[in-house]
């Protein structure tokens, strides 16, 4: 039996594997990544946040698309850490979500984001959100993966042979 290789990015080695920059990416860092099977991290929110001014005045929380983008990206890193998957384009998504605890500045968004089925391309799995230790969000994610998921199209040519 191997060991799994356990891997931590900070901001900078983390955009080799997450195709979202700034003002895009919402995830500061990954502490820990197994490829293929989780991801753990955070994000740091603080009042500079782009969209804290923008949303809800005088009441500034973390909009509910950027709580489910933020849940996504680490997600894919557990993804796109894969050896198989040489690109980082990640192609539609969808999502069941719930939003549990509103999300403030200042607070520390802890996510943790587990793999529950891969196969040709197209992997499942849920990305959980936490704040002072208590569940503030949650998402189930089904991610496409054009570059993986190609290798098992049949090809046009073959296609029209087959009609």
């Amino acid at each position: 039996m191997s060991e799994e290789k356990i891997l931590s990015f900070d901001g900078d080695e983390l955009q080799k594997y997450e195709p979202n920059r700034y003002p895009f990416l919402f995830i500061d860092r990954v502490t820990e990544c197994v490829p293929g099977k989780y991801a753990k991290g955070y994000k740091n929110l603080t009042n500079n946040e782009w969209f804290f001014p923008k949303h809800y005045p005088g009441h500034p929380i973390m909009p509910a698309a950027i709580q489910t983008e933020a849940l996504s990206q680490m997600l894919t890193i557990a993804f796109t850490t894969m050896n198989e998957i040489d690109d980082i384009y990640v192609e539609g998504a969808s999502w069941k979500v719930k939003f549990i605890k509103e999300i403030r500045p200042g607070d520390r968004l802890d996510i943790v984001a587990e793999v529950k089925s891969y196969k040709r391309g197209v992997g499942k799995g849920v990305s959980r959100g936490y704040v002072d230790g208590e569940l503030a969000c949650e998402v189930e994610v089904t991610l496409v993966i054009p570059s993986v998921l190609d290798k098992y199209r049949p090809k046009k040519a073959e296609q029209h042979a087959e009609r």
